[in-house]
């Protein structure tokens, strides 16, 4: 009876979640602003933007309502998960219902440039960036931005247990036993 009720036992951990492997996630940037994108290209290329540059509608870059120029978001298509890296340099009217204006040039590598308008999601690139931007808006934040800071996670070395040998090691006490 004890040999069937360990063999048991020994069949279900498996199936109960245990093991001996951990799989840490991947670090993710940090979304600030889910929200409409469209772009601009023709009408304002090689027109200055609102930070003195020349636009050229097939580089990487975006206009929004209030974020810093020189700021680097990742802006994801929500329909379809393409992504692409933009700097800020340009604005939009604060009366617009758009969160950002791509490029053409980003909007194509979004393949957003059939449909004009896409929801998306924005991230920085790390903590630094949302400090920086906590610093740049102290208590005059956007409410549709979120900026939110995480403590670095402590690393700690977890001695790895092979179910297996487990199994061993108690199937050769159950042996042992049954011997005596």
């Amino acid at each position: 009876m004890q040999k069937i009720t360990f063999l048991f036992i020994l069949l279900l951990l498996p199936m109960m979640g245990f093991s001996s492997s951990h799989n840490d996630g991947e670090r993710n940037e940090l979304i600030i602003q889910e929200g409409v994108a469209s772009y601009y290209g023709k009408r304002f290329h090689l027109r200055k933007t609102a930070n003195g540059e020349v636009f050229n509608m097939e580089e990487m870059t975006a206009a929004h309502k209030n974020l810093p120029f020189g700021t680097m978001l990742k802006v994801t298509n929500l329909n379809n998960g393409k992504a692409v890296w933009v700097r800020i340099n340009d604005r939009l009217p604060q009366s617009s219902k758009r969160s950002i204006d791509l490029s053409r040039g980003a909007a194509k590598k979004l393949d957003m440039i059939q449909d004009g308008i896409v929801k998306v999601k924005m991230e920085v690139p790390d903590q630094e960036t949302v400090l920086a931007l906590m610093e740049h808006y102290q208590n005059e934040k956007p409410e549709d931005i979120r900026l939110r800071v995480f403590e670095e996670p402590i690393d700690i070395k977890r001695s790895e247990v092979s179910l297996l040998d487990l199994k061993i090691e108690l199937l050769q006490n159950i042996t042992a036993g049954l011997s005596r």
